[in-house]
């Protein structure tokens, strides 16, 4: 890496950095880490291709399968590759985290917190034509470019996304496709029933669905304006249901065994972890990051609401199911103490091993079994990680 200048840091954040036991050094570098992309197993073929025409060479990631990194300064956005879909921007730390979940063909997976989409789809990818993934984000300006993500890489087939708070959301997979039935089919005798996603639906067939709307239960009303659904793919088991088919709400009984396979809450944080976000408050402003990372009442707020984050993902999830809670924070407040008093919460979590974590370059957090990435020991942006089992108790 090249000689770095230095960035002057306020005595507040080195005070914050010291209580978290964090070195200043990962922050001053104006020099970043590399810049990552994970490429589609069907595009591993073309990298030299893609490497003549972006001018640069692509590292493979030895420690994690399809990652390739470049020169922080490379832009991928105006390359072919990208623009045919061959490969996205995603962190190798962001990616070790999909890693840690261990997703297997026909699991039925929840990214609880999945805007803008780069997470989602990777597990997309892995899933291949099995399954399901279904993506939950409050933001619904950032799900529709998590939307736009799965559509330009045609990874949609078997997702469905959600506009709903992650920490109420109680719509359980649908465990069975209309792979074999043609759309027509699949809706016959169904009026109100779903046919193939569009983003324009014919007048005729809004005129329905608004009518059919006036005949359900205030109580469909309300989960279907709290749990709105912006996509799904034609073989995400939506096509052929109706409305109150699909906002039925999961009761305890059923979780056990219709639950989520695998669940992933990469929560919202402080973002202190990421290097080029701290940057930012050089030109925003020093005042900025003390009202967005150091100010406590955020903090208390963020750890409450990454805790019903974890607890509501963690309730979706069918017995012996996994869960993987990660943040792009460094702080011991969001990461081991949210994961210290959830343990205590459900007697049916077991923290477990990530078991590729073994050849990864990260360091144990304070609690033995959960993993941090950082700039300096990593080489890739900050994230904590801590993968939990249901057991049934």
């Amino acid at each position: 890496m090249e000689e770095s200048s230095r960035l002057p840091l306020p005595d507040a954040f080195l005070d914050f950095l010291l209580e978290n036991g964090l070195d200043p050094s990962m922050y001053t570098a104006r020099v970043s880490t590399p810049r990552y992309v994970r490429l589609k197993p069907s595009s591993e073929d073309f990298v030299e291709e893609i490497e003549d025409e972006m001018k640069c060479k692509l590292e493979k990631v030895g420690w994690l399968p399809g990652f390739y990194s470049l020169p922080p300064d490379i832009q991928i956005a105006s390359s072919r590759a990208y623009r045919e879909g061959k490969m996205y921007g995603i962190d190798a730390a962001s990616g070790a985290a999909v890693r840690a979940l261990d997703v297997s063909a026909g699991d039925h997976v929840l990214d609880l917190c999945a805007a803008p989409g780069a997470k989602l789809c990777m597990i997309a990818d892995i899933l291949g034509k099995s399954g399901s993934v279904t993506g939950v984000d409050v933001a619904s300006q950032r799900m529709a470019a998590c939307r736009t993500l799965l559509q330009k890489y045609a990874l949609g087939d078997r997702c469905r996304l959600f506009v709903a708070d992650g920490t109420t959301f109680a719509l359980l997979p649908v465990m069975f496709h209309s792979d074999s039935k043609s759309c027509e089919s699949a809706v016959e005798g169904k009026g109100d029933a779903f046919r193939e996603w569009t983003s324009r639906r014919p007048y005729k067939e809004r005129k329905k669905a608004t009518k059919a709307m006036k005949t359900i239960s205030s109580q469909l009303v309300r989960a279907t304006q709290n749990q709105q659904l912006i996509f799904y793919g034609r073989h995400s088991g939506v096509v052929g249901l109706t409305r109150s088919e699909l906002y039925q709400p999961a009761c305890d009984c059923e979780v056990s065994r219709r639950g989520y396979d695998k669940v992933l809450v990469d929560a919202e944080c402080t973002h202190d972890g990421s290097i080029r976000h701290i940057q930012k408050f050089e030109q925003w402003g020093w005042k900025t990051l003390q009202r967005r990372v150091l100010d406590a009442e955020r903090t208390d707020s963020l750890t409450a609401l990454q805790l019903r984050l974890l607890s509501n993902g963690f309730n979706l999830l069918k017995v012996g199911g996994s869960l993987v809670y990660s943040t792009c924070s460094l702080t011991v407040a969001q990461n081991e103490d949210v994961v210290e008093q959830f343990l205590k919460e459900h007697a049916s979590a077991e923290l477990r091993e990530v078991e590729d974590a073994k050849n990864w370059p990260c360091k144990s957090g304070r609690i033995p079994k959960t993993l941090r990435f950082d700039p300096l020991t990593s080489q890739t942006s900050g994230l904590f990680v801590a993968k939990f089992m249901k057991l049934a108790i």
